[in-house]
């Protein structure tokens, strides 16, 4: 299992937080995604044999956000 936090551009309400934790759970291999609106970030843990960082930051993107480095 892998942890990786990524910083996320744009959200602004809870609305936001939910539509960003929705996007990132519907990938194969992610089993959690806590969203933090105050702190803009997301902590993801996941199963590196399924999935990569690159589809959190497409789903991220996907969703209407901005994935920061």
């Amino acid at each position: 299992m892998q942890t990786e936090v990524i910083r996320i551009g744009g959200m602004n309400c809870m609305g936001c937080v939910n539509k960003v934790k929705t996007g990132l759970e519907s990938i194969a291999g992610v089993k959690r995604a806590d969203v933090s609106l105050e702190q803009k970030q997301v902590i993801l843990q996941y199963d590196e044999s399924e999935t990569d960082p690159q589809q959190f930051r497409l789903a991220i993107r996907n969703a209407g956000f901005e994935s920061i480095s």
